[in-house]
């Protein structure tokens, strides 16, 4: 489905929702997935389709979203992430999905992405277009796998995804603007997370320094640092340690969110 019928900052490309259907008893509770890919190109089915079959078989819905990356630049994938939202919650009665519980799933880049439209509040000039852009973009719930969130003055930064992002010279203050750490609030939803030690192209500590800031903030935080693995594992196939992180977040899903 095409997110907009106006597409703010316009392009050739189109902006959409790719919808997976529960294959088991359906709940009325969804997410949306931002495969990764450096904002710059797409891991759709091991970051996208393969996480989304998972949600179907325990019932939920789920959408992959493809969303706008490189030569677009900031706030483009924001845009079309907080879009996604919005679009979920105006069409949750046709779904049956309850637009309280609508999480928001991504890797890498993507993870990016999902904590940033978890996070970031401000105005967006350009992005109301329609009564659906008057809907609530904050999603209620997030899950981050390896995720991408310091900025590059950190030392901890995937530099290429904020260049991709922000374009070659964005200011460090372009670049704080958008680390989710720096902006979580009380508001921010509850977040599962999970990463490697030994992930060379994202340090674990993005992840740990997102967990840090939601835990200050008294946000319902869960982390879970593997000690081995590499970056883009996925559901991880052939490590069945770190492929234990599907579970745990059904049992998150289950437990602390009572979704499923």
């Amino acid at each position: 489905m095409e997110l907009w019928n106006t597409i703010p900052y316009p392009c050739k490309e189109i902006p959409a929702l790719h919808y997976l259907a529960p294959t088991a008893p359906s709940v009325d509770a969804a997410v949306l997935i931002f495969p990764g890919g450096g904002y710059g190109g797409r891991c759709a089915d091991k970051e996208g389709t393969v996480y989304a079959g998972l949600f179907n078989a325990v019932g939920m819905h789920a959408f992959v979203v493809d969303y706008r990356v490189a030569p677009h630049h900031f706030p483009a994938p924001l845009v079309d992430a907080r879009r996604a939202v919005r679009w979920v919650r105006a069409h949750a009665a046709e779904y049956g999905i309850d637009p309280q519980k609508i999480a928001v799933m991504g890797s890498s880049a993507g993870g990016h992405l999902a904590a940033l439209v978890s996070t970031y509040t401000a105005p967006i000039e350009g992005e109301r277009t329609d009564e659906i852009d008057d809907l609530p973009f904050l999603p209620n719930a997030q899950i981050l796998c390896y995720p991408v969130i310091c900025s590059p003055d950190t030392g901890l930064a995937h530099v290429g995804s904020y260049r991709n992002l922000l374009g070659e010279d964005a200011s460090i203050g372009a670049q704080r603007a958008v680390d989710p750490a720096r902006l979580v609030t009380e508001t921010t939803p509850a977040a599962f997370i999970w990463h490697t030690t030994r992930d060379g192209a994202v340090p674990a500590p993005n992840a740990l320094q997102y967990a840090q800031a939601l835990w200050a903030a008294k946000v319902p935080t869960e982390l879970h640092l593997f000690p081995f693995g590499a970056h883009g594992l996925g559901i991880s196939p052939d490590d069945p340690h770190v492929a234990q992180w599907t579970q745990l977040m059904m049992q998150w899903l289950k437990n602390i969110m009572k979704w499923i």
